[in-house]
């Protein structure tokens, strides 16, 4: 296994149908509950722990996915709302290493809470033509709404991968 992808790289169908929205919206939905199960009772020291050398701690971890699910969610509301909007690129490494990823993690629990019920509300009233809406990324290009959708569900399980691969060393 690459410990870089735990759960191997993103694979989105050609055609992605309802029902793989659906089951990416269960995810999403359900991925704080899990979060929280794994994150809610860990001492300083385990939320210090990493899942290879060089990478991530725990905290930054908890901390990165509210950060990410954020940006992807407004990236997802403008490409419903926009006509291909240009969204900006955000670079991970130094929000990772801001002042508030210090934080107890619960603030970004909660964060995720709110951003994932708007999600799961969002994905679960998309038509066909919605599916197929997108925006340009600065850096990766053209993104369709129903590719940011799983996109939104493999990163968390990405992260919590990772996590929960930290916590077994």
């Amino acid at each position: 296994m690459d410990v870089r992808f735990p759960i191997g790289k993103l694979q989105v169908p050609e055609k992605v149908t309802f029902e793989n929205v659906q089951e990416w919206l269960k995810q999403i939905e359900t991925y704080t509950i899990r979060l929280r199960e794994t994150v809610d009772f860990l001492s300083d020291e385990e939320l210090n722990k990493t899942y290879r050398e060089g990478a991530w701690t725990v905290r930054q971890l908890v901390h990165h996915i509210a950060d990410s699910q954020l940006n992807m969610y407004q990236r997802l509301k403008l490409a419903l709302t926009d006509d291909n909007p240009i969204v900006p690129a955000f670079d991970e490494e130094k929000w990772a290493v801001q002042p508030d990823t210090e934080l107890p993690v619960e603030s970004s629990i909660k964060m995720l809470e709110g951003i994932n019920e708007r999600i799961v509300s969002l994905g679960q009233n998309l038509t066909e033509e919605q599916l197929d809406r997108a925006f340009t990324h600065q850096t990766n290009g053209k993104i369709t709404v129903s590719t940011k959708v799983a996109k939104l569900a493999w990163h968390e399980e990405h992260h919590l991968a990772h996590i929960k691969f930290a916590l077994s060393k």
